[in-house]
């Protein structure tokens, strides 16, 4: 085995890196518990309010923080942000509060999932893998909450291949597995997505996500 194929085996099997962020050292402890259980995880930071995530964040340099959304202090929407603009790690929520008011907060914020507490620990650790593979995963309460009382019955003209596109990105399909399952390029699928946010009025793929599930994609 090549020097080179042995750091692409080794880089491949690198875990997870995650900071937990919530107020609350026994969900802290429960659910670092249930990250290090298993082996493509690992828990590389802990914090008790916003503030603190920033700093962990900055330190650690995680591939995710699972982020608390009400914390004393600096909140969970306000870390999201700032974690978000430096660049520091993709944000995914596990919170108790499944209102619009939360949820379209955080994911204004730049959030690119939404969990709730009461989700199976698997659904946990799936949502974890699921962010760090591009995709943005909500939970099915939250998705309602969001869905409901935004339905819209505007009219958008999409391509056929647009439609297509979208109805992937709201089954959770990355780019590149859409790129494989259409046999088109990624920048293909790039070009073709811009195109679609720009007629349906949104800016990422979570909103991409919720308009396609809204409008019976």
């Amino acid at each position: 085995m090549t020097e080179e194929s042995t750091s692409g085996s080794a880089s491949a099997a690198m875990p997870i890196r995650v900071v937990l962020v919530d107020d609350h050292a026994v969900i802290r402890a429960g659910m670092g518990q249930l990250l290090r259980a298993v082996g493509d995880i690992e828990v590389v930071g802990e914090a008790a309010d916003g503030a603190q995530a920033v700093d962990v964040a900055r330190t650690t340099r995680p591939d995710v923080v699972l982020m608390d959304l009400q914390m004393p202090g600096v909140d969970g929407v306000s870390a999201t942000r700032q974690i978000v603009a430096e660049g520091l790690a993709d944000v995914l929520v596990l919170t108790s509060f499944s209102d619009s008011e939360r949820i379209f907060g955080a994911l204004e914020a730049g959030a690119v999932g939404y969990l709730l507490k009461d989700a199976d620990p698997d659904d946990v650790l799936n949502g974890i893998r699921a962010v760090h593979r591009g995709e943005s995963p909500i939970h099915p309460r939250a998705a309602r909450t969001l869905i409901g009382p935004r339905s819209s019955t505007t009219t958008v003209q999409l391509t056929a291949r647009e439609t297509e596109i979208l109805t992937l990105v709201k089954d959770g399909l990355t780019n590149r597995l859409i790129a494989r399952r259409l046999n088109i390029s990624e920048r293909t699928v790039k070009a073709h997505l811009t195109s679609a946010f720009a007629r349906i009025g949104v800016s990422d793929r979570t909103q991409a996500a919720i308009w396609a599930e809204r409008n019976g994609l």
